[in-house]
């Protein structure tokens, strides 16, 4: 993986947490939580999406791929918060 790629993913990263903070919160949750939540949200997505037969491909679809799930995510650590 070359620097432009590292940083690509990153930006997706960020992009996907940001954008899954303001749905599911109202809000972002700093640049390094974004892209945290961003990377482990695409892991989801990608699993989830490969799960029902979807594939996206490009930028926009690995931006959508990874924002579902890092709702995903967020929906489940507020299911458990709210267990607890």
């Amino acid at each position: 993986m070359d620097i432009t790629s590292l940083l690509i993913f990153l930006a997706i990263g960020a992009v996907a947490g940001w954008l899954a903070g303001l749905l599911m919160r109202g809000g972002g949750f700093g640049l390094l939580g974004n892209i945290l939540v961003g990377i482990v949200g695409a892991v989801i997505g990608g699993f989830a999406f490969g799960f029902l037969g979807i594939t996206a491909s490009g930028l926009i679809g690995s931006i959508i791929t990874a924002t579902a799930g890092a709702v995903l995510l967020l929906f489940i650590i507020g299911v458990l918060k709210k267990a607890a």
